[in-house]
């Protein structure tokens, strides 16, 4: 699961939003209330400054003369960073203030106490950990200056180690060289990032990872020298424990397994880091890990849980040391066990899975029945924290730094999304939720849907107990607790086999099945044209939390090309309005927007030249020309591939020759990288593959263009192109042929084996003949795509994908009947939306409406299945049959 999208559920209760738009009362506005907002923050702007909100940030600059930005303000340079705690933010925001003020510094801080709690929350980026202030002196002089009287003024004050930082004496100041100034460059795997000037001129990237650095041309001033040896002095060569193997890290610290070096057994030692990692109750690592070794000590010899060794403080962190449990954590457990898994699930697999799962359900209520008889609530459960012993019979509960006294009768403070309880639940009944989801989820892991709509539980019950044997008594038990007290709204009526409807139950229209076209796209269309926000700038429809990186609410993947081009595929009526959302924000562009087809600038230029703003889409072509675009990755989303394809196309519609130079100009770099890649098979394990970041995109490329100029050695591209991507690519037990990326394999559209899939496809419609392990792979490929579960619907990640490849895919063998099945599936995800059919985007917290994780991208390949909707530049390789009776008969 992505920690990265937590913080983005806050905001709203339907969509991914951006956490400054949380109002003092929690709900989603405009901007935040002044309730909400620090004293200092709602301070009259200073005669001679300007100030600005962006993002968390408060900015201040001060003005010359005329009221312009005062000049000479450098671009990079020595930045101050200032931490601070709940309790020390507002009167450190008002020191610094005064200070800076006084002296014509330019500063910036976070203005609201709630902002900067989810700066510094457990999963928090590390990066951003503890940034409460920055502040940008002119130069070392000044920085030294700025340090040394700053400190006098709010030096010893606590506040969250910032990780990517020199800590000036013990705080809270901290300093690093980087970016002033927003300007970017392409880093070294094509994604454009913020850029600091090189001692070359170059922009280069600002590196901030959570690890104090200096950049290679920097010299590090001589007063901050005592300060890096203070910080290099603190080390684990003095601790008994040898640490061997990083576990996890989150902002609150990370956790270890190593040895005692006195008895050779096998440890975990968990770190906390005061002040940081918060919880929703404000206790930081520290506190937490504090109320895990006390929950630990009162269960010791239950044997449910670690046992306490060892607590110790190195430097300014605190260590929790713990018997090593052996075993393994139960969601590791599904990619090998569950039947889903399989196009065709063997009935006695099934029945075998089922009972495994419902013993080890048993054992895990067995071990929080104990918790709950010495007093405790585990607060925490859920796949990650249950380990399996090896015999897969026994299991032990981990991580309880959100164990409380259940006499207590508190709230849950941390939890995971699938299984986090309802704010009435209260004490023993947090783990009763739990245990309730845990029901579901070792069935079908989708419980992250409830977080949307608790209702749901009963349509997801229904599913199981089609697909497998369990006891009805067990789905419904879970289905009663979980629905429990639940509001009216979120328990609306619905028919068998559907999703749960918005409104109140018993008068809300039927939401259509996916199947019933083109019942179901009208109703997808209104969901996704009544989710529209045109007075926004940042975004005209929800999606990603991609959406709100530089540029992407205007794009083909999270943006609104990509709903647009969703649209036109699907015969939908043409949304004017949004279309001159789309020329409006694209006059100018956002500064920082990317370059590529699904990221960027050329993707949009496609889909208005598409929906006839042909002059605004050579406007943009002739941006991206004006960029070193030769200097991006080879991939289909961010890169060259993508750009050729777009330039090519813009070429034929246009008659402007120079774009099909320009695309055979990136045919030639790709060709030239290929071979150099060929060469050095080494480092092919390190690549991507698949469509959107693997060679496939590039075979695109070389297909698209040998189609115009049918020269033979782009078609000998595209098959070597493809052998790169298929060598990366293992067979599992079932024949499914799925991309390995060391750690996983994929068989998704994006980046995994059907994304392959569709290029070979239309490869091997246009060579006479080719590599008979082409044939043997698609057909793999094929498995891959019949598989039963799939985690989430999206596009390029999920089944909609998969939809999408059987509704065009010329594999022998590919009947309409699989497709009809993925169709029909794709119904265990729907949602409503105001009272319309709709679907939940990656991680499947909240709806989304963009192309490649949400609905754009389910009507795009329900689309597919009922004609010809495709992706830009993967029409079908031949004319698709008629799929319609396939698809709605039941």
């Amino acid at each position: 699961m992505d920690k990265r999208y937590e913080v983005y559920c806050l905001a709203d209760r339907h969509f991914y939003e951006t956490p400054d738009r949380l109002s003092a009362a929690g709900e989603g506005v405009e901007g935040a209330g002044a309730g909400a907002l620090f004293e200092t923050a709602r301070r009259p702007v200073p005669a001679g400054w300007d100030t600005a909100r962006s993002g968390d940030w408060l900015h201040l600059l001060p003005l010359d003369d005329t009221g312009g930005p005062r000049p000479g303000q450098p671009l990079q340079g020595w930045k101050i960073h200032v931490s601070a705690t709940a309790d020390t933010a507002d009167k450190t925001a008002a020191d610094v203030w005064d200070y800076c003020v006084e002296r014509g510094i330019p500063f910036k801080f976070v203005p609201g106490p709630h902002l900067l709690h989810l700066r510094n929350t457990k999963y928090a980026g590390r990066d951003h950990s503890g940034k409460f202030i920055t502040v940008y002196p002119a130069d070392e002089e000044q920085l030294r200056t700025t340090l040394t009287e700053l400190h006098g003024i709010v030096g010893g004050r606590p506040g969250p180690y910032v990780l990517t930082d020199l800590r000036w004496h013990e705080g809270p100041l901290y300093v690093r060289y980087g970016a002033f100034a927003r300007r970017f460059c392409v880093d070294e795997r094509g994604t454009l990032v913020p850029a600091v000037e090189n001692g070359e001129g170059q922009l280069v990237p600002d590196a901030r990872t959570p690890a104090f650095q200096v950049p290679g041309w920097v010299t590090l001033p001589a007063f901050l020298e005592p300060h890096l040896a203070a910080r290099n002095a603190t080390t684990v060569g003095d601790i008994p424990y040898r640490i061997e193997k990083a576990l996890h890290f989150s902002n609150g610290g990370g956790v270890y397994a190593g040895t005692d070096t006195r008895d050779g057994r096998k440890v975990v030692l968990k770190e906390g880091r005061p002040h940081a990692g918060l919880a929703s109750d404000g206790a930081d690592a520290v506190a937490r890990l504090e109320r895990e070794k006390a929950a630990l000590e009162r269960l010791t010899g239950l044997g449910v849980a670690p046992e306490v060794r060892d607590w110790f403080t190195l430097g300014d962190h605190s260590f929790l040391v713990m018997d090593f449990i052996e075993g393994r954590t139960l969601n590791s457990f599904f990619a090998e066990r569950h039947p889903l898994l399989a196009a065709d699930p063997d009935p006695a697999a099934t029945a075998d899975y089922t009972a495994w799962a419902l013993r080890i359900h048993r054992a895990v209520q067995e071990a929080v029945d104990a918790v709950h008889a010495r007093g405790l609530v585990f607060n925490d459960l859920h796949m990650f924290n249950i380990m399996v012993a090896p015999d897969e019979r026994s299991v032990a509960l981990i991580d309880f730094e959100a164990a409380a006294p259940a006499a207590e009768h508190g709230r849950q403070v941390v939890a995971h999304p699938g299984f986090f309880a309802p704010p009435d639940r209260r004490g023993a009944d947090v783990d009763r939720y739990a245990l309730a989801c845990l029901r579901l989820a070792l069935f079908l892991p989708v419980t992250m849907l409830f977080v949307i709509d608790r209702g749901k539980a009963a349509h997801l019950a229904e599913v199981i107990a089609e697909q497998f044997p369990v006891p009805r008594e067990f789905l419904d038990e879970a289905v009663a607790e979980i629905t429990r007290d639940a509001p009216v709204a979120e328990l609306p009526g619905k028919q068998a086999g559907m999703a749960p409807r918005a409104g109140r139950a018993g008068d809300a229209p039927a939401l259509p099945e996916a199947g019933d076209w083109p019942r179901s796209r009208d109703s997808m269309v209104r969901a996704i044209l009544a989710s529209a926000t045109p007075d926004r700038d940042d975004r005209l429809f929800p999606g990603d939390i991609a959406q709100f990186t530089d540029g992407g609410g205007l794009g083909l993947a999270h943006g609104a090309a990509g709903v647009l081009h969703a649209f036109a595929e699907t015969g939908a009526e043409r949304y004017e309005e949004g279309e001159q959302w789309l020329l409006d924000h694209t006059d100018p562009l956002p500064l920082g927007t990317p370059l590529g087809l699904y990221d960027g600038i050329a993707g949009v230029a496609l889909t208005l030249d598409r929906l006839g703003h042909t002059a605004r889409a050579l406007d943009l072509t002739t941006t991206v020309l004006g960029e070193k675009w030769q200097r991006l990755t080879s991939d289909l989303k961010s890169g060259l591939a993508g750009v050729g394809l777009a330039l090519d196309h813009l070429a034929r519609t246009t008659g402007e020759r120079q774009l099909h130079d320009r695309a055979l100009e990136a045919a030639q770099l790709l060709a030239d990288r290929l071979a150099a890649d060929t060469a050095a098979p080494a480092d092919r394990t390190r690549r991507r593959a698949g469509l959107t970041r693997g060679c496939a995109g590039q075979a695109l490329l070389f297909l698209r263009l040998y189609e115009r100029t049918r020269a033979p050695a782009l078609l000998d591209l595209a098959g070597t192109a493809l052998r790169a991507d298929l060598d990366r690519c293992v067979r599992r037990d079932n024949g499914a042929l799925e991309v390995d990326e060391g750690w996983r394999v994929m068989p998704y559209l994006g980046d995994g084996s059907v994304g392959i899939g569709m290029v070979l496809d239309d490869y091997l419609a246009l060579c006479p003949d080719p590599d008979p392990s082409f044939a043997e792979a698609r057909e793999g490929i094929l498995i891959a795509a019949r598989s039963r579960f799939y985690a989430q619907p999206g596009l390029f990640q999920g089944r909609a994908g998969m939809i999408l490849h059987l509704s065009r895919t010329t594999t022998p063998g590919a009947e309409p009947e699989h497709l009809a099945a993925q169709v029909r599936a794709l119904d265990w995800y729907a949602m409503a939306y105001e009272r319309e059919l709709a679907f939940p985007g990656s991680q499947m917290m909240r709806l989304s409406m963009d192309l490649t994780t949400g609905t754009a991208g389910c009507l795009l390949a329900l689309g597919a299945a009922h004609g010809d909707a495709h992706l830009p530049f993967l029409a079908p390789p031949r004319a698709p049959r008629s799929r319609l009776h396939a698809v709605v008969e039941p």
